[in-house]
This record gives C-alpha cells, structure tokens and sequence, in this order.
C-alpha cells in the first residue's frame, strides 16, 4: 500500500516538472515531494520490520513485476525504433486504385461470431483467374513501416485497392486523415470511428457489410504482422490476422492474409 503511494506522489511530482506553465505548480510539486519521501521512509521501516514474517514474499513478487514491466518497456521502445517511418518508404509503387465502398452498417456481435453470409458466391465457384474480381482491403492501424509494407504488398498485386483504419474518435480521425495526407494519399482511404477501441469487431462488421453489398467480389484483407525473433514476445502484439480468420471463416469469398514485418531483436 505504501509502496502505491509513494510511486503515485512521485509521479505527481514528474508530473509539475513537466508542467511547470500551471499556477502553483511548486507549492504543489513540494507537497507531492513530501508525501512520496515519508510514504517511502513508511515501506521501507515496514519491509524490513516484517521482513521475516512475510513480507519478504511481497518484496521479491514486486521486484520481479517491475523488472518485467521494464523489460517490456524496452521491448517496445526497441519495436517503436524499428517500426518508425523512414523517408525513402513514403514511395508507393503504382497500382489501381478504387474509391472505397460505404456499405451499410452490419449487426455483427463485438467478436465478430455473430457474422454469417450466404451459402455460396459467384466468387467462392470460380475455377479460372479470371472469373475472380478481387478487391484489397488493408487494415491501417498506424503509419509505420509495417503497414508501408503491407500497402506496398497490396498495390504490387495490380488490384483495386484501398486502406482501412479503425479510430476511437473523431478528432483521432481527423489527424489520422492529416498523416494520410501528408504521406501523399497514394491509396484511398476509409476511416470507421469505433469508440469503443476495438479493432477487430468493426472489420469484420465493414468487411460483412461490404460482402453483402458485393457478393461478385473476392475480398482480400491484408494485415500487417509483427513477428519477433523470440517467442515469448509473440504475447505482447495483438494477432489481429488469426482473430480474422477465425471471425470470417464462414464467409465465402474472403481471404485473410498476415503481411509480416521481422524485428530484428
């Protein structure tokens, strides 16, 4: 308990070195300074008082979730540096382009289980390339070297098209639009605001609705896919291509297909 208050006073304490412009800020940082040093001097009087009669299991259970969670933090700040944008990648390779579709909103359920289609589509029969008309869907979640890979993928296949990307606002939209922009709009772009963050529930509901809409039409959905180097960091990034596939598998006429970007720690 001791512990909880003296690292929220001392986050409090960042926190008015940070913001130094507010009123006030030092009589308040000082406050916040004193309550972490005597909630500090209250742990460490108790740890070492009760060490033998329990506490020592406390101590070590606490050291070992902060040195996880540091490793974690590195963990992500190294994919962060790895993942960021490079100039020369703010090049497409030409492609056709397509105005994305709107479809009407779907009712599927929040896991997406809840989203069946119809028995069978001109798509699911076809047996010669040609009789397949394909649209590329990608999911967009950030603008990072992963999905640069994953629309440059989708554009090389010299198919129709566009990006998707879920936003838990509209203001988070709009500045999502602005990087869509700034990078040059080389492929169309729909935005679906979804507050309640969740991502995979609102493609399968678009991609649902977007099937019914156009049952002639094979849908590709390509997602870009970190793939670390050791397997426990597996647990650490959602798999947004399985989810997919297990959501959309009873849909006809729809490929999931993972586009991956190797870390290399």
């Amino acid at each position: 308990m001791f512990l909880a208050f003296t690292l929220s006073q001392t986050g409090m304490v960042v926190h008015w070195r940070r913001h130094r412009d507010q009123p006030h800020w030092r009589r308040s940082l000082v406050f916040n300074a004193t309550g972490a040093v005597l909630s500090g001097i209250v742990f460490v009087i108790a740890g070492v008082t009760k060490f033998t009669a329990g506490a020592w299991v406390s101590i070590i259970l606490i050291g070992l979730i902060v040195w996880a969670a540091l490793r974690i933090h590195r963990y992500y700040g190294q994919a962060k540096q790895q993942l960021a944008l490079r100039p020369e990648e703010a090049t497409m390779p030409a492609s056709r382009l397509v105005r994305a579709p709107r479809p009407a909103r779907g009712r599927s359920g929040d896991d997406g289980s809840k989203a069946a289609g119809p028995a069978g589509s001109d798509a699911e029969a076809a047996e010669d390339p040609g009789q397949i008309s394909n649209l590329t869907i990608v999911a967009v979640e950030a603008m990072d070297r992963a999905t640069m890979r994953a629309l440059a993928y989708a554009a090389a296949l010299g198919q129709p098209v566009f990006a998707l990307h879920i936003s838990p606002t509209t203001e988070e939209a709009e500045r999502f639009r602005g990087y869509w922009q700034e990078w040059g709009d080389h492929l169309p772009l729909e935005v679906i605001v979804s507050p309640h963050r969740a991502l995979v529930a609102p493609l399968v509901n678009y991609i649902w609705s977007l099937h019914r809409l156009r049952p002639d039409l094979t849908l590709t959905v390509a997602v870009p896919e970190i793939v670390s180097r050791r397997w426990w960091h597996k647990t650490l990034h959602d798999h947004v291509a399985l989810r997919l596939r297990h959501a959309l598998k009873n849909l006809p006429g729809i490929v999931v297909t993972s586009v991956p970007f190797h870390l290399t720690d």
